[in-house]
């Protein structure tokens, strides 16, 4: 990755190891940010480190995931929050602000620096030039408190650019197409850099969205260059004295380089129930829609929602289509209402929803039975609309609007409607006046009944003997391990969250591993490929850690979720050969001898599963070994310091 844009990042805040493909190296973090599903979480985490204040340069703290508040929960978690804020110096965004994720690139991102956030959508901010990865929580909270980020260093991959997107293409269906070709799978530890002429072409907002959803392909990250497109954005946001230009090299040398030309694509569709079934609309145009819901991180910004104000204004929707709209900030909001855009939405049909996460993430707007619905967010895995037997279709705005006026999927190039022009305000308002900035003197912490003390893990025994608790397929997400929708709310109490594991596969899970756990008795979960896919939420390993699971042996493991369950103490582990994973069933008993030997010395174990043995290893660097050895990050650093 000589003379990368990554490379050029990743050295000037390198910190610890050598700058080389598939090796650790640790790297300092200028910016942090959270949420408040996962943030009273990383508090609790940062609380327990004992450290007086945050040591990074900018942290956020962002209220918009769990804003419907039906209940006393919610509420006394942003109280929590915004009270730990103000004890340790984080910058507090209240409800109603919006998306953690277009708030940040309004307000604090900036080119040249580093960024991890305890949300898989972190990338968002590599549409400018920032190093932005998503975390899980406990890293995020380490980084607060000055400790590096360790991570393996990245292969690079560029994504060359040309041409220029047609009319009613857009940035979605450049993402999209990305994800057609490489897939969910295979792409732990790559970074994806796009390059090209073609880039003169995307403004940041779409720059944005082709980062967002760049999660979906499992990739560390994806950055662009810092360019005379930022410098106008950043100036359109008043920060101008925060830009820098970045580039890579012009002789810069990639892993291997992918060619897309903007002008040749159509708009594109994700089909049910991931955002790499992707084929053209024009494929299946024609379905009948029941919902329409265009907004959320990757598609709500002004230039998005204008797009479609004008395409259906002077216009009804459909009837029978439930048309939403949920703005993705309140700069946003303003922008649309200070136009006519607003206006014409409402008198189009649109329900007008809160700039926060809502439909995204399950938490409203859940679709009927069997419904088709097409979203313009960055997820449809099954189930996560909140509606188990809806099928969630991933669309651009265009196509959106389109669908959302003639009642059925259409290709938004067919129907006859006058041209409307990519709009991008010259000056937007600045929305800081709602932040609450760090404050000089620490508040008192407040603590509602919903918090419950953060759980630890015991070191890791020489010896496990256990049983294998449950056996899961290919792609499952950390979704299907902790769902989010109406449970959102018991994030910050984990043993009543810790009820509803792996409900959507095995509804009996969780009784039978705090069974197990009741018992003393270790237990393993058994997966095939791409095991914790989707969201960063580090539940899906601390919960299992909670219940008692020792082991996650899988054929493979995403990056964030392999990162938490060491994070946790969790080990885990691989097939040597992936057929071996079809000799395991749940309820096999199996060992597991000499591990503190085996992990430090070498690669390979061998599990002992009934007469059988099963070669596995691990990809563990030294210093995870110790530190799953003491039974997660946290015993870790409290035994170092003594």
């Amino acid at each position: 990755m000589h003379g990368t844009l990554t490379e050029k990042l990743l050295a000037g805040h390198l910190v610890s190891g050598r700058l080389a493909p598939g090796e650790e190296i640790g790297i300092r973090i200028d910016q942090t940010l959270t949420q408040d599903a996962l943030g009273t979480m990383v508090a609790l985490q940062f609380e327990a480190l004992g450290v007086p204040r945050v040591k990074t340069d900018v942290s956020v703290c962002y209220v918009d995931h769990n804003t419907m508040q039906v209940g006393f929960e919610n509420a006394d978690d942003h109280r929590y929050l915004r009270s730990f804020c103000g004890h340790y110096g984080v910058w507090f965004s209240p409800a109603g602000n919006g998306i953690c994720h277009q708030i940040h690139l309004q307000r604090f991102g900036r080119p040249g620096r580093t960024l991890i956030g305890s949300d898989s959508h972190t990338p968002t901010a590599g549409a400018l030039g920032m190093l932005a990865a998503g975390a899980g929580g406990l890293d995020v909270s380490l980084a607060m408190a000055g400790e590096p980020f360790f991570l393996v260093a990245p292969k690079v991959v560029r994504v060359w650019l040309t041409g220029q997107l047609p009319r009613r293409v857009s940035a979605k269906d450049v993402i999209l197409e990305v994800l057609r070709r490489l897939t969910s799978k295979g792409n732990v530890g790559i970074v994806l850099e796009y390059a090209g002429p073609g880039l003169a072409t995307l403004s940041i907002p779409q720059r944005a969205t082709i980062a967002n959803m760049g999660a979906e392909l499992g990739v560390t990250t994806s950055i662009f260059p810092s360019d005379a497109v930022t410098q106008k954005y950043m100036a359109a946001q008043g920060r101008s004295a925060q830009w820098e230009p970045l580039a890579a090299d012009a002789d810069a040398q990639y892993e291997r380089s992918i060619e897309l030309n903007l002008s040749a694509l159509e708009p594109l569709v994700a089909l049910p129930h991931h955002p790499d079934n992707v084929v053209p609309v024009s494929q299946v145009a024609g379905l009948p829609v029941q919902q329409v819901l265009v907004g959320s991180c990757t598609n709500g910004g002004y230039a998005d929602l204008s797009l479609v104000a004008k395409m259906v204004a002077g216009r009804r929707v459909a009837e029978g289509v439930s048309f939403g709209i949920a703005p993705a900030s309140r700069q946003v909001l303003r922008a649309l209402a200070k136009s006519s855009h607003l206006t014409e939405l409402i008198d189009a049909g649109a329900r007008i929803l809160e700039s926060a996460c809502g439909f995204c993430i399950g938490v409203g707007q859940a679709p009927e039975s069997d419904a088709v619905s097409l979203r313009t967010n960055n997820r449809n895995f099954e189930g996560r609309s909140g509606t188990a037997s809806a099928k969630v279709y991933l669309v651009s705005p265009q196509v959106a609007a389109a669908s959302a006026l003639t009642g059925v999927l259409t290709d938004p190039r067919t129907l006859d409607l006058p041209a409307s022009d990519y709009e991008e305000p010259e000056t937007y308002w600045d929305d800081s006046e709602l932040f609450i900035a760090p404050s000089t003197s620490p508040m008192e912490i407040q603590r509602g009944p919903n918090i419950k003390p953060l759980p630890l893990n015991d070191p890791l025994p020489d010896t496990l003997a256990g049983v294998i608790s449950l056996k899961v397929g290919d792609k499952i997400t950390t979704d299907h391990i902790v769902p989010a929708g109406p449970y959102l709310k018991y994030r910050s109490n984990v043993p009543r969250y810790a009820q509803v594991t792996f409900e959507p596969l095995d509804p009996t899970f969780a009784g039978r591993a705090l069974g197990l756990k009741a018992s003393g008795t270790p237990h393993m979960i058994v997966a095939g490929e791409s095991y914790g896919q989707g969201s960063s939420r580090e539940h899906a390993a601390l919960i299992p850690m909670y219940l008692g699971v020792k082991v996650v042996l899988a054929r493979s493991i995403e990056r964030i979720h392999e990162a938490n369950l060491l994070n946790f103490g969790i080990l885990p582990l691989f097939f040597k050969d992936a057929c071996d994973y079809g000799r395991l069933n749940a309820g096999d008993a199996w060992r597991l001898e000499g591990l503190h030997a085996a992990l430090r010395q070498g690669r390979e174990l061998t599990l002992k599963v009934g007469d059988a043995d099963i070669s596995v290893y691990h990809t563990l660097t030294a210093r995870q070994v110790e530190m799953v050895l003491a039974g997660g990050a946290l015993n870790a650093i409290r035994s170092k310091k003594g």
